[in-house]
This record gives structure tokens, C-alpha cells and sequence, in this order.
């Protein structure tokens, strides 16, 4: 189980599931959505996600082509969920919005064509120019 919440906490959420993928992502909606660095994400079943509270999603296309929901609190503005439309079955939850997220570290680096040269990418983690195949099953 895990458990996470918005800046303000006025969303709070859990998953009743361990995640799929850990990732730390490059692509470039990623960098406006984390202050100009990458996000790290934690791709986790769908169906086991529950929310309290309200959030706002917004639609756009991400780098993959895929049409993205992105889901945030309305009060704070905290990214908190996305969605792919081609990985309805998969809801990705921003790391930094779990609770024990020191346990939950990526294990990948994704889109790494749209870093900036300056970007601190972790060489010991497997690398990918765009996005990687879907994890299929719990890690």
C-alpha cells in the first residue's frame, strides 16, 4: 500500500498495489511540469489507485504522440496523475507526491533526447532516447 497527497492536502490517494515502472522523465511537457528538470514517476495498475478530492485534468499530445490526462490539484496546482490514452489500463503518479518516496527511487532514465546538456542523468540507470515499452507486469 501507498499512500501520497497533494501540497496542500486537500487530495489525498492510495494504491493498493506495488508499482510497475519507476522512471525519471526528460521529455519536454516533463520539464515544464517540474520546474525545468525531469519528474520521476511511478507507473502503477489503474485500478488500484483511489482518490479523495477533487482534482483538474488538462488533455495534450506528450512526445510519445499519445494524448495525455494529466491530473493536479485545483487549489495548489500539484501534478499528481497521468494517464496515456494508449495505457488507459496504467495511471503514472508523481514520486515526489508519495509519501515514502525515499523507498521508491527511478530505475530508468526515459526521453533523454529532450534534456538539457546540462541535465544530471544517472549513469548507472538504463537509458532510453524516447519512450520505453510498457512494463507489463508488478516489479
Amino acid at each position: 500500500m501507498h499512500t501520497g497527497r497533494c501540497l496542500c492536502g486537500a487530495v489525498t490517494f492510495r494504491v493498493a498495489a506495488e508499482p510497475i515502472a519507476l522512471r525519471t522523465c526528460w521529455c519536454r511537457v516533463c520539464q515544464y511540469i517540474g520546474a525545468g528538470s525531469a519528474t520521476v514517476n511511478a507507473v502503477f495498475s489503474a485500478d488500484a489507485l483511489e482518490v479523495q478530492g477533487e482534482t483538474t485534468a488538462i488533455e495534450g499530445v506528450a512526445d510519445s504522440g499519445a494524448i495525455m490526462t494529466r491530473r493536479f490539484c485545483p487549489k495548489c496546482g500539484t501534478h499528481l496523475f497521468s494517464q496515456a490514452s494508449t495505457r488507459r489500463h496504467q495511471t503514472v503518479v508523481r514520486v515526489g507526491a508519495l509519501d515514502e518516496r525515499d523507498r521508491l527511487g527511478p530505475q530508468a532514465t526515459i526521453w533523454t533526447s529532450a534534456a538539457p546538456p546540462w541535465a544530471a542523468i544517472d549513469d548507472t540507470l538504463p537509458k532510453a532516447e524516447g519512450q520505453l515499452q510498457p512494463a507489463a507486469a508488478p516489479l
